[in-house]
């Protein structure tokens, strides 16, 4: 059940991060692979710099998570493309 629900916050994630950054609608399969990486940025990244953002035991809280760490990640991919 884990997997399911890591899958569907990734879509969300994924999905929402690409609205934030335009030109990064690339469908179903790379929106999850987008909002997992972006969980997983947060999570080293918030810590990092002292904010104890927690996404443990709420859906929302982890799509929010996900999302700020998968829109870091798409404008990273932006500015290298542009480089």
């Amino acid at each position: 059940m884990g997997l399911i629900v890591a899958l569907i916050v990734g879509a969300i994630a994924g999905w929402l991060a690409g609205l934030v950054v335009k030109g990064h609608g690339q469908g179903l399969l790379v929106n999850i692979v987008v909002g997992i990486l972006g969980a997983v940025i947060a999570s080293f990244l918030f810590p990092a710099i002292g904010l104890g953002i927690g996404a443990e035991g709420s859906v929302i809280g982890s799509i929010i998570y996900a999302t700020i760490g998968a829109v870091i990640l798409l404008v990273i991919l932006q500015l290298v493309k542009r480089a």
